[in-house]
């Protein structure tokens, strides 16, 4: 693990935002310790603990705090859940977490470090077994600024049509083993909370998850500088996509996003497959919350006008049950007949 923690690797990310230098002595700084980083350590190992640090630093971490902000303080954490009570860990049981929710967290790790995993014995094999080239160019060379951009969108829209594929004909349209397990594991979720981003059966998540990610960086072969920035925006999107909050550091982008997870979810998979929404819209699976909406606030409406009426019984005076009072009879002896 020292090269996850080595000055090289750690001044890549922190450089660019910490110091107050001019541009040109940034980049200057920055190449200097990318080149350390590459002629100090294998391509292999910049490629995998590059790709642990930034899982790390932008899913697993945040992702914890938000579960253990959820499962610690609920009443402070359902005030900004999109859907209340319900988008918590435990859900409307709030404090009482069962092991089901901490075993949600732990194959969500666990997931993440066999994708991690798997993707080390790919580069291992092609570079080793078969004396190929690696799947990422990790070189000294830095890639132009229009490459990255034009990588990134490939990158992005190249894992929004292979997610929406596979997750819509391979886990939701035909019975099968894996429309089973996807059901089973992810769908038995009452909503999306934090760390819920990586969980499901090990086998659909690989591929509903990891080969939608890494594939298309392996088929336009990315630096691993622009692998890191694509990865970053991921896990950013991960993190932020399945906490069911309602306060997103980019609304514009991570509200939708977090809306569509949360409808597909409360709606067992039956639309919103892909997690841009671009392919829905084509496709027009996608669904939107207004429905869900308007019978949450009627049935909270309702709920409302009951706790209403229990509260106005309870706080009315109670009533002695009257009982009709016996009549009066006439006495055969009238007034003038009564004894003196």
């Amino acid at each position: 693990m020292d090269a996850l923690f080595c000055v090289p690797m750690l001044s890549v990310f922190l450089i660019p935002v910490l110091s107050s230098y001019s541009t040109t002595l940034n980049f200057l700084f920055f190449y200097m310790t990318w080149s350390t980083l590459v002629l100090s350590h294998t391509p292999l190992r910049v490629e995998i603990f590059g790709t642990i640090a930034i899982r790390v630093l932008f899913y697993a971490l945040p992702s914890a705090v938000m579960f253990l902000f959820d499962i610690l303080t609920p009443s402070a954490a359902v005030v900004i859940k999109a859907h209340g009570s319900t988008g918590l860990p435990g859900g409307k049981r709030r404090r009482n977490i069962r092991l089901r929710e901490i075993k949600v967290a732990g194959w969500s790790l666990l997931n993440l470090t066999l994708a991690i995993a798997l993707q080390w014995a790919i580069e291992t094999t092609c570079v080793r077994a078969f004396k190929m080239r690696s799947a990422l160019k990790v070189s000294l060379k830095l890639p132009m600024p229009y490459e990255m951009v034009r990588d990134l969108l490939l990158g992005m829209l190249g894992r929004e049509a292979l997610t929406y594929i596979i997750h819509r004909f391979a886990l939701h349209a035909n019975e099968s083993p894996l429309k089973r397990w996807h059901h089973f594991w992810y769908h038995a979720l009452h909503a999306p909370f934090p760390l819920s981003g990586h969980y499901d059966h090990p086998v659909t998540y690989l591929l509903s998850n990891f080969i939608p990610t890494y594939l298309p960086a392996v088929l336009f072969r990315f630096h691993m500088l622009t692998y890191l920035i694509y990865l970053v925006i991921v896990s950013i999107e991960e993190t932020f996509a399945y906490s069911g909050y309602t306060i997103m550091p980019t609304n514009f982008f991570l509200i939708g996003m977090a809306r569509r997870m949360d409808m597909h979810v409360l709606t067992y998979g039956e639309g919103n497959f892909g997690p841009w929404g671009i392919m829905d819209w084509i496709f027009k699976t996608a669904i939107g919350d207004a429905e869900l909406i308007d019978d949450e606030q009627d049935d909270a409406e309702e709920r409302e006008r009951e706790r209403r009426s229990r509260t106005t019984y309870a706080a009315s005076p109670k009533k002695k049950p009257t009982t009709p009072r016996p009549a009066k009879t006439t006495s055969a002896q009238g007034p003038a007949g009564r004894r003196r």
